[in-house]
């Protein structure tokens, strides 16, 4: 890489599920050649957040004189960890206030290298059309791909029409909100609709899915379609391990929403479900047609609020 002064970075990260295979990507932008360089790797069994960390990490390896960087990432849990946590962490002996610090590895070795260029860390929407942090978005699911390929895990989707299939969105959260679903089976289509107040998206998501599975047969395959990966990645991946540590997470707080999470669960046990990966800016007509009730559901209960 030619010496430079200025850099701009876009880093992005995740697993799938998570945890899972997990995959990052790296967008380095020279100001003084006009050129950019693209990284991108991954792990077989990683996080989100780990994947998150080491984007940041190889970024900034891949410097090869000290810059100033501007770094772009639309993970709060790095740009706070780097610019609000880490000094408190470092302070207490690399211990959190209550407990044990997850992936001390890697914030040690971002410590180190941050010491080494003179870097601002700015927080970047996900999938909000930014040309670069989509771009970084790209790289890690290549890499997420790669990953899940080396494994077969890809070999492992069934081929097979399944029985059923649904389509989630919600609209709204807080005060007012809504979600759809058209229920797919047997050569029918049906729309399901509701509007909550007082529910964040998350937990309108997790009350769209069960909604619509508990309309459908027990012993059946379901394939459900959702924007939220929230939702798919804990019905994948975190409510197992919810559920051996008696509905604790990782840290030992109580799991947020358990009550949903409890009767999602039982109709998941009653039913063979995947869920597969949404990309934001790829959805199925199905998907943008429900946009429409979820929206309608939400003034619904917009109306009801203020009668």
């Amino acid at each position: 890489m030619p010496e430079i002064t200025d850099v701009t970075v876009y880093t992005d990260g995740g697993a799938d599920p998570n945890p899972g295979p997990g995959g990052w990507g790296v967008v380095l932008l020279h100001e003084a050649s006009a050129k950019s360089t693209e990284l991108k790797g991954g792990e077989p069994h990683t996080t989100n957040n780990r994947m998150e960390l080491t984007a940041a990490i190889r970024a900034l390896e891949a410097l090869t004189r000290r810059c100033k960087v501007r770094l772009y990432t639309d993970s709060q849990y790095l740009r706070k960890g780097i610019t609000e946590w880490l000094p408190g962490w470092i302070a207490r002996g690399w211990k959190r206030k209550d407990g044990e610090l997850q992936n001390e590895d890697l914030w040690r070795r971002l410590a180190e290298l941050i010491k080494e260029h003179d870097i601002r860390w700015d927080w970047v929407k996900g999938h909000a059309g930014n040309k670069w942090n989509e771009r970084a978005d790209q790289l890690a699911t290549l890499a997420i791909r790669e990953q899940r390929a080396a494994l077969g895990l890809n070999a492992k989707v069934s081929t097979e029409r399944p029985d059923a299939e649904v389509f989630l969105r919600v609209a709204g959260s807080g005060k007012r909100g809504g979600w759809a679903a058209l229920v797919r089976h047997e050569g029918s289509e049906t729309v399901l609709s509701g509007g909550v107040q007082g529910m964040s998206s998350n937990q309108l998501d997790l009350l769209a899915a069960s909604e619509a599975l508990d309309r459908l047969p027990p012993g059946i395959s379901v394939v459900v379609y959702t924007l939220s990966d929230y939702l798919r990645n804990g019905a994948t991946g975190w409510l197992t391990g919810w559920k051996k540590r008696n509905w604790l997470t990782q840290e030992g707080k109580p799991v947020l929403h358990r009550l949903l999470w409890e009767r999602l669960d039982a109709a998941l046990t009653r039913r063979r479900v995947s869920w597969p990966v949404v990309k934001k800016g790829e959805d199925s007509p199905e998907l943008k047609a429900l946009a429409v009730p979820a929206r309608e559901a939400a003034s619904g209960a917009a109306d009801d609020l203020h009668r």
